[in-house]
């Protein structure tokens, strides 16, 4: 049984991709929210509190999908394609979380225009993850399994302008940066940064073949 004609059927598994697809969002906007508020300490920990809300919330979901599970009959195929989607989307919200503590652990007094950058495609991408993840239901109808390709390839697009600018900001720190306490602070960030996109895009890729396995 085909992944789209089996999950309407099966357990609410749709609308438990939808509810994570929706913290990734949240969280990646409470991220922003950080960074555009870094300079007052009282602002960068409340966003920074609902990353970690948001990632509390979709592990919940995602234990909620793995007891559905357990629960019900699904042949393997299928099984693994479910457990790969949320385990991926999953890894999109703990390294936003990773990157929000690591900031704080590391104490960065400033948020730099390259760190910016790259957090304003994290949200991008997670707001794209988001709608391609709203468009599996519907994905017999041409129409929407086109509109999830094309969401998938806006992320595979945002990712190589992710790499793009990760690539510069290196260059620029390893060039202009004398500390090298900051260097290796900002290093670390912007790789974990930079691995937001890339997770994105591991869901996009899993999202993409579901697409054209049931075309």
């Amino acid at each position: 049984m085909l992944f789209s004609k089996l999950l309407p059927k099966e357990g609410n598994f749709f609308e438990l991709f939808n509810q994570h697809g929706a913290k990734i969002a949240e969280g990646s906007r409470a991220f922003m929210l950080m960074i555009e508020n870094y300079a007052d300490p009282a602002l960068r920990q409340r966003y920074a509190d609902g990353v970690d809300s948001a990632e509390h919330d979709a592990d919940k979901v995602t234990a909620e999908v793995n007891r559905l599970l357990h629960k019900t009959f699904i042949t393997p195929i299928d099984r693994e394609q479910i457990l790969s989607l949320i385990n991926a989307m999953d890894d999109v919200l703990d390294l936003l979380q990773d990157t929000a503590e690591t900031m704080a652990l590391y104490d960065v007094h400033a948020v730099t225009e390259e760190l910016r950058s790259l957090a304003e495609l994290s949200v991008k991408c997670c707001e794209r993850v988001q709608h391609a993840v709203s468009l599996l239901p519907k994905l017999n109808v041409p129409a929407v399994a086109e509109a999830a390709i094309k969401t998938c390839e806006e992320i595979d697009k945002l990712e190589s302008d992710a790499d793009r600018v990760m690539r510069s900001a290196m260059s620029k720190l390893f060039r202009q940066e004398p500390d090298v306490r900051e260097l290796i602070k900002l290093k670390a960030i912007y790789e974990q940064l930079e691995s937001i996109s890339d997770r994105c895009e591991d869901v996009a890729n899993l999202i993409e073949g579901v697409v054209l396995e049931n075309s």
